[in-house]
């Protein structure tokens, strides 16, 4: 795979904010920008992180496969991540993921054919005051019914999405930037 230059100057801007001789910390916000321009990290990309902060080809598979946020496989252009944890379950996200699974005809870690959504479930979003909730991308959506899914949901398919609750300041995406 061919590291777009868009994604060089960006990890240069990050690198940057880590002193010389700790450029290996910069692993992970590296990795996350790959991501958001890529849609994924694969192989090749693995690579060039490790050439680029000097970690480990060894390090940099052990972050990519501890955290769940970065993705070692294509996904849809929406990754809607559920919560399945008791806060979200006990008030109605399991009705939430057997709703979302009946409206797409998808199932957890599928995607719908057209490549738009993939649904994934994951431990915890820390949401618990907002449950239940779920990330599209990393937007936050919160206090979730089945009427606002669709609204959700419906958004995204006609190109208009549904504002988020709260964006998810991960690494850089501040007010939701994309």
């Amino acid at each position: 795979m061919q590291i777009p230059d868009s994604l060089k100057t960006k990890a240069e801007e990050i690198i940057f904010r880590y002193p010389e001789e700790h450029r290996v910390s910069a692993l992970v916000p590296v990795l996350f920008e790959a991501q958001r321009q890529l849609g994924w990290i694969d192989n090749d990309v693995e690579k060039w992180a490790a050439e680029f902060t000097g970690a480990s080809s060894t390090k940099v598979r052990e972050v990519t496969t501890f955290y769940s946020m970065l993705r070692r496989q294509p996904v849809g252009k929406y990754l809607i991540q559920f919560c399945q944890n008791i806060s979200c379950s006990l008030t109605g996200g399991l009705e939430l993921q057997q709703h979302v699974q009946q409206k797409l005809g998808i199932g957890p870690g599928e995607t719908t054919e057209d490549g738009l959504f993939t649904l994934k479930y994951v431990e915890c979003l820390g949401g618990c005051s907002w449950a239940p909730m779920m990330l599209v991308n990393e937007n936050q959506y919160f206090q979730l019914t089945i009427e606002k899914l669709d609204r959700i949901l419906d958004g995204f398919k006609s190109g208009n999405p549904v504002p988020p609750d709260e964006p998810t300041p991960l690494l850089g995406n501040i007010a939701g930037e994309s």
